[in-house]
């Protein structure tokens, strides 16, 4: 049976990986190495794994004649590294810091982990070459491995959020800390879901609802997107969901500061106010119009923010979305602002929320 191999790659990247760096040297002590995430256990006892590599790679022939190699298990900071691998016509140990291992093999500094191998088998895997190998020496160190998935590097971390948590053991800071964790390796797949429009995450902080966390998209909304900016509970689409959804005496008393303040100037309409507030409760989510151009991004737009709810049914973050008016219908209906809650309530489902 045929595949086209373009679907036949975007299928198998359902399925994330690690990323390696495998090395070895020649006859001559030349230092070969090639980027892979076709690394994998094979036994415990005796402790085997293989790696593949594709016949036509320029160190083949390398590793075809070496009695041994290194996998080096990217840490998640070594991007870098893992892209001048995987390139060709490169000099790749150029700025790379290595030690000697077994045989004075290439071993990468900074790895989240690498085994050091004797090859004992190789085997014709189609347009690619199984290598077998039997660990001789191993170590882990405290990095987080890099992963890689849907054709992107992604960052992990352990999901040991179980279900329902009591009041009693999850603190409102903790939840928020797990919401954005989640949220922060969602955040390139939200993008997506939404049509590639900027997508970022907010936190209740020390002085109201607080941007921590962006995805700009392919198309961002502007050059301006800022971390730590805080925003006002009553006009942005953000703020408006932490005032209608947040049900802490903080939130109260910080909307009642910033409505005293909007008295004072004349530019409070209570009315209007509450109407709002009643929309996005029924909605489920918060927006925001934009009717001119804004300070911060010098254009007009629209906002989305959807609230994320932890096991205790509490508010933890707002996921919002902000684009160009004319790149995001204000319709409450509309396609991204659906994808947006969708996205928002499986975080609140995987923070153990049970109405989401």
């Amino acid at each position: 049976m045929n595949f086209d191999s373009k679907h036949l790659r975007q299928v198998l990247g359902a399925f994330p990986t690690g990323v390696t760096v495998v090395t070895t040297m020649d006859a001559n002590g030349n230092a070969f190495g090639v980027t892979a995430n076709s690394f994998s256990s094979v036994s415990l006892d005796p402790p085997l794994i293989l790696w593949s590599q594709a016949n036509t790679s320029s160190s083949h022939a390398a590793f075809r004649d070496a009695d041994r190699f290194v996998v080096n298990i990217m840490a998640d900071d070594q991007i870098p590294i893992a892209n001048q691998f995987a390139k060709s016509g490169v000099d790749k140990f150029a700025g790379v810091k290595i030690s000697a291992g077994i045989d004075g093999l290439p071993v990468i500094d900074g790895s989240a982990a690498h085994l050091q191998c004797r090859k004992v088998a190789a085997y014709p895997g189609g347009d690619h070459t199984i290598f077998i190998g039997m660990i001789e020496h191993m170590e882990r160190s405290t990095r987080n491995p890099l992963a890689f998935g849907q054709g992107r590097y992604m960052v992990t971390f352990a999901h040991d959020l179980g279900g329902h948590v009591s009041q009693d053991t999850q603190p409102a800071n903790l939840s928020a800390m797990q919401a954005v964790r989640l949220a922060s390796a969602a955040l390139p797949e939200i993008c997506e879901e939404i049509g590639q429009r900027t997508v970022g995450i907010a936190v209740w902080g020390n002085h109201g609802p607080t941007l921590v966390r962006w995805e700009p998209s392919k198309n961002p909304v502007s050059p301006n997107l800022q971390t730590g900016v805080v925003v006002n509970l009553t006009q942005s689409a953000t703020g408006l969901a932490f005032t209608a959804f947040m049900k802490t005496d903080q939130v109260r008393r910080s909307v009642d500061e910033e409505l005293a303040i909007r008295r004072t100037s004349g530019s409070l309409d209570m009315a209007e106010l509450e109407s709002r507030l009643a929309d996005v409760r029924q909605h489920g989510l918060a927006r925001s119009v934009g009717k001119a151009p804004s300070d911060r991004h010098q254009i007009t737009v629209n906002a989305f923010s959807a609230p994320v709810f932890d096991a205790n049914g509490d508010m933890a973050i707002a996921l919002s979305t902000t684009c160009p008016a004319d790149r995001l219908d204000p319709a409450w209906d509309g396609e991204v602002p659906r994808a947006l809650l969708r996205a928002a309530k499986r975080l609140s489902t995987m923070l153990g929320a049970k109405s989401a």
